[in-house]
């Protein structure tokens, strides 16, 4: 795509080349008619060689959610070893190409691919001089499209590593997405609601259900639609395609502040007295951990290779189930805190709060469209996101429940906080919480670094400045949490103005704008 304002060429990527790509693409799109209908282009838009993913802003959302949300992985056992993309992605910074070298390839997939990629094409892809890259230099593999992800390349989704997951496979990946720190504050959720509050965490969970069905619909409704920002493009252009973008790397921002109270909240629990004085400067405890966790994150956002925290952060559901366990164990076997007034029935001034609350718990949609391209058989989409979900909210469930009768009024917007730090059990839940966030916030942080890292101009990015874009985006996220050091209002605020947005706003307005001429009276 061209366009002659300065304001539309920031959002696209041009190559020298764009003239000989589309006409190859036009030569295998001819070569490959035969082929599966998953890898071949249907539809006017293939035909018209229109794509949503090759040139637009942001070029690195699909990949780097892959990695967030572990969706390429066919196995945990073989993820770093079947998920070549993963190593291609975090090698674009501190690589090589920043030196002129070319990339290394991390590791190689174990499963065949349709097409080989000989020497010839692979020094025909590396001559486009991209309008994010500095110049004479060898392109980083970051804004290199697979391709089984071109629409025009003609390779079937259904042989290369991004259609590889099974039924069981694509539920943990999106229990793994949805049992996030939301699930701390389900208890304080019932506190400000009341039990009757818990309706709306079984509404949100139906209504999460069905926006996902609808954006499966939106991705179903034309070629070239892979991923979230893609459904915004078809929607309303270009515009949409920003705006939503910017809201989904808003949310993933402020899940990292949320990291960074969870430590400090924790932290501090564990070692109350720890104080720090410089000069006249005086730091208690969750400052002090606060800025602590800031410089221990900040060196994993520079890693070149994420694919060990990806894989350690797919742990996510061994580590919501254990917390929740830990919890059970301290109510029912250890007889912890078990409130002997039967509650609040409900309690209308806090049920905007605890809609917050368990709305964030739902903060998933950014990322379901990734499952979607990830299943081998896409028609299990719709069962495995209700599989996932209700999953999800059984836990969500479990732990608001037994959460306030354990604590009642007293309940923490953690419940980790009210647990006694003298058991075994407590011990465990606290440890665990305090290290999952650790493994996840680079992890989180990368999609947002690397859609700026694309904005740079090509004489820009350059090593320095990859490291500082990513420690100043660390910085930021740590001033924020020490001048809002409180859990669970952020988490509400989240819930209430992004999560909403993502989840169950744009899916229904991009579901009405797309396939506006097909959708009945009931559906509108």
């Amino acid at each position: 795509m061209r366009n002659s304002s300065l304001s539309d060429r920031s959002f696209v990527m041009d190559s020298d080349d764009d003239d000989q790509e589309d006409a190859a693409g036009r030569h295998d799109e001819e070569e490959s008619d035969g082929s599966s209908s998953c890898g071949s282009p249907r539809g006017p838009a293939a035909a018209a060689g229109h794509s949503y993913t090759s040139h637009q802003w942001p070029q690195s959302y699909r990949q780097s959610m892959d990695m967030y949300s572990s969706v390429q992985s066919p196995s945990l056992g073989g993820f770093l070893a079947r998920t070549p993309s993963l190593g291609r992605l975090s090698g674009s910074f501190l690589v090589s190409s920043f030196r002129g070298k070319p990339v290394p390839e991390i590791v190689k997939p174990l499963l065949p691919t349709a097409v080989t990629t000989t020497d010839e094409d692979h020094d025909d892809s590396t001559k486009s001089s991209h309008q994010y890259l500095p110049p004479s230099r060898k392109a980083s593999s970051l804004f290199k499209i697979p391709e089984d992800q071109k629409p025009l390349a003609g390779v079937g989704h259904d042989v290369g590593p991004y259609r590889q997951c099974s039924y069981t496979q694509g539920v943990m990946n999106g229990v793994n997405v949805l049992c996030g720190v939301g699930i701390l504050s389900t208890p304080y959720a019932v506190r400000q609601g009341g039990w009757l509050g818990l309706v709306i965490l079984a509404v949100l969970a139906v209504l999460a259900w069905y926006t996902g069905v609808l954006l499966r619909r939106c991705l179903d409704s034309k070629e070239g639609i892979e991923t979230y920002p893609d459904i915004g493009q078809a929607a309303f252009g270009t515009p949409g395609r920003i705006v939503i973008s910017i809201i989904l790397y808003m949310e993933l921002y402020a899940c990292c502040i949320e990291y960074l109270i969870l430590e400090s909240d924790n932290l501090s629990k564990l070692f109350p007295n720890a104080h720090l004085t410089i000069g006249g400067f005086a730091l208690d405890s969750h400052v002090l951990f606060a800025i602590l966790t800031a410089l221990i994150v900040m060196p994993t956002t520079w890693l070149r290779d994420l694919s060990c925290l990806s894989f350690i952060s797919a742990g996510g559901v061994v580590a919501s189930i254990v917390i929740v366990g830990c919890l059970f164990w301290a109510g029912l076997v250890d007889h912890v805190g078990i409130n002997k007034s039967e509650g609040t029935a409900l309690n209308l001034p806090g049920i905007p709060i605890a809609i917050g609350l368990y709305g964030y718990c739902y903060s998933g949609h950014g990322v379901f469209p990734n499952i979607y391209s990830s299943l081998k058989k896409r028609n299990q989409f719709n069962a495995v996101l209700f599989t996932c979900i209700a999953l999800s909210t059984v836990l969500f469930a479990g732990a608001a429940v037994m959460g306030y009768i354990m604590f009642g009024e007293s309940t923490e917007s953690q419940f980790t906080l009210n647990l006694p730090p003298n058991l075994v059990s407590s011990k465990i839940a606290v440890w665990t919480t305090v290290t999952n966030p650790i493994t996840k916030y680079a992890l989180t942080m990368t999609p947002l670094a690397l859609s700026l890292e694309e904005l740079l101009p090509p004489n820009r990015q350059t090593y320095p400045n990859i490291i500082m874009l990513r420690s100043a985006l660390v910085l930021s996220s740590l001033v924020v949490a020490l001048s809002v050091p409180f859990f669970g209002l952020v988490m509400s605020l989240v819930g209430s103005l992004l999560t909403m947005f993502v989840a169950y706003i744009l899916p229904c307005a991009c579901f009405l704008a797309i396939l506006r001429s097909t959708v009945t009276w009931s559906q509108v």
